[in-house]
């Protein structure tokens, strides 16, 4: 029932009372009005217990909490175990929720409930704020863990050879440490949403009666806390499962004619929605697969494209399903399992039982090319359950709102290759690049990512490393920057094969250099001379002036390719602290570990 639907008799409030309520919620959004009814809530608790608010009888000295704890790179990790804890909290059971990055490893020998959700990147890596966790767990400091129960859960996708592989490895390790396994660890791919829930309640369900025992043994009671302090900025409705139907207003190629590469300038308008972004979080994307190549791989299996599926709850023409809602461009091993099922084929069957025989198999083709290479008599809805959802591909963000508004900016580089006789191209990029025009509709929302910030402090210098289209969110932050007349200095490094045509917004740069925003630029086009030059070469040349940047404080950030310019990065960082820090190998790998624990190395790397 509403508040505006009491009458005066059915409530213990004078009718003055009522109405200055009633007047109050009306001014109040959703969000302030959760905040509000949570805030009662704790009063009343602490009113009926007769103590006050923070008060209460504290749980006894050996009841442990349930202590979960979640490595995320682009935030899914972090969401399913804020879900984890929230259920937790719903069963009245004490949770508490820690980013491994702030999670103090020698803690480890009081708990006695974790659960961990932990996502897994590049060859089986994992995110930057479990990196230390991870690697103390091997170490000789790591406690014995016997009598602690444990739960896993490992986010990844099975596109890649090492999927889940962290998760993997933190269940391993704890278990050899002496912890138990209270429910089978999960490793769930890009399509996770469901298998989540259900493992989140398996696992509770496992950690629930100790919990439970223990809280009643010590004369704990579940009080609700007040969120006192400032109500937290609303988060936008518009979500990766409830994207913004958005218009394209700009997309215009930014490298020459000439230019090896194809890069786009993407300018998405976003009026008309609450989505708000800071400099260093992404943009999803949801795309549309090429028609043409749909049509084509219906054809070729004699399927109607008007035939009626099921995707959940919903029905599609089966045509409309595989161009708006299915993965048909990035391949994975499930698809082929599924197919060759479906199909029989003997071949394919064969194929899925050899991993790097199937890897090597995807690597060179799309979903595309293996159904059009197998064709056979499959029925529509079959079809459609051999594929995945489609997943929204994740986009660095190249604009401040603070400058362009109610507008987000992307810097896109097409994915594109030959093979089997025919030009392909990746799915979103292909899809931005060559399928849309001004007034083009596209889903979107926001995505947040804690682990890629400018400083706080204005004042302090920051090195950004962004060779390529890695270049995004440093044009965010020189926005950002430019816009808070920030103070402190500014230093770029930027990468490419070719000054006259691959120069990412060159004019913009020289804008900044001018005006005094831009320190320093330094510069590495790769194929301008005989001898290639990269970013981590213009690195070593500086690397004095960078070390001194770092001891007076500077935050140093690099954005682009994980498997190879990140990793020389890396070492060609370590080399500098080596040389002019006067470190060995050992004390240099601790220095920069220091660096990523104050949040001033900072990696978005892809």
């Amino acid at each position: 029932m509403l508040l505006s639907q009491l009458s005066a008799a059915a409530s213990p409030l004078s009718q003055e009372q009522l109405q200055k309520l009633q007047g109050l919620v009306a001014e109040l959004n959703p969000i302030q009005q959760a905040w509000v009814s949570g805030y009662l809530a704790a009063n009343a608790n602490t009113a009926a217990l007769g103590g006050v608010l923070g008060q209460a009888a504290a749980p006894a000295q050996d009841a442990a909490p349930l202590t979960i704890l979640y490595g995320s790179q682009t935030g899914n990790a972090k969401g399913v175990a804020a879900q984890l804890e929230a259920q937790a909290k719903s069963r009245g059971l004490d949770a508490k929720l820690v980013n491994m990055a702030d999670y103090k490893p020698g803690n480890l020998k009081k708990e006695k409930f974790i659960a961990v959700a932990v996502s897994t990147y590049g060859e089986g890596e994992p995110p930057e704020d479990a990196e230390n966790l991870h690697e103390f767990l091997v170490g000789k400091k790591a406690p014995k863990l016997d009598g602690v129960k444990i739960a896993v859960l490992g986010l990844g996708d099975s596109s890649y050879e090492f999927f889940c592989q962290t998760a993997i490895d933190f269940e391993e390790r704890l278990q050899k440490l002496g912890a138990e396994s209270v429910v089978a660890r999960a490793d769930l791919d890009v399509d996770y949403e469901e298998q989540a829930e259900a493992w989140i309640s398996s696992a509770l369900d496992a950690f629930e009666p100790e919990l439970k025992a223990q809280q009643a043994a010590g004369g704990a009671t579940n009080v609700v806390n007040a969120p006192f302090g400032a109500p937290q900025p609303a988060h936008s409705q518009y979500t990766k499962q409830n994207p913004f139907t958005a218009e394209i207003s700009s997309a215009v190629k930014i490298t020459g004619r000439d230019s090896t590469k194809d890069v786009r300038h993407i300018e998405i308008d976003l009026d008309g929605s609450d989505i708000s972004y800071q400099p260093g979080d992404a943009l999803g994307v949801y795309f549309l697969n090429d028609e043409a190549r749909v049509d084509e791989i219906l054809s070729s299996l004699n399927i109607d494209p008007q035939s009626e599926v099921k995707l959940g709850d919903d029905t599609f023409s089966v045509r409309d399903a595989l161009i708006e809602k299915l993965e048909l461009t990035q391949s994975y091993p499930g698809f082929v399992e599924k197919y060759a099922t479906a199909t029989g084929n003997e071949e394919l069957a064969k194929l899925v039982t050899d991993k790097a025989a199937l890897r090597e198999y995807l690597e060179a083709r799309q979903i595309f090319d293996v159904i059009k290479q197998n064709p056979s008599e499959i029925a529509a809805q079959t079809l459609v359950e051999c594929c995945r959802k489609q997943q929204a591909r994740l986009y660095s963000i190249a604009s401040s709102q603070a400058e362009v508004e109610e507008e987000v900016h992307l810097t896109v580089g097409l994915v594109e290759f030959e093979a089997f006789g025919e030009q392909h191209f990746g799915g979103c990029s292909g899809f931005l690049a060559h399928r849309v025009e001004e007034g083009t509709k596209v889903k979107v929302f926001s995505e947040h990512n804690d682990n890629f910030r400018l400083p706080s402090d204005d004042n302090t210098p920051v090195i950004m490393v962004g060779p390529g289209t890695g270049i995004a969110p440093f044009r965010a932050f020189l926005q950002e920057r430019d816009a808070r007349e920030a103070e402190g200095s500014n230093w770029l490094f930027f990468g490419n094969p070719h000054f006259t045509q691959d120069f990412l917004y060159q004019v913009e740069i020289q804008g900044y250099v001018k005006s005094g925003l831009l320190n320093r630029v330094d510069l590495a086009f790769s194929r301008d001379q005989a001898e290639k030059i990269y970013v981590q070469d213009r690195l070593r040349e500086k690397g004095e002036e960078v070390f001194a940047w770092l001891e007076k404080g500077a935050h140093f950030y690099v954005c682009g390719d994980a498997t190879r310019m990140a990793k020389d990065v890396h070492q060609a960082l370590l080399d500098i602290v080596k040389t002019y820090g006067g470190k060995d190998d050992e004390q240099a790998e601790q220095y920069l570990k220091e660096l990523r624990s104050a949040n001033r190395y900072q990696k978005d790397v892809y």
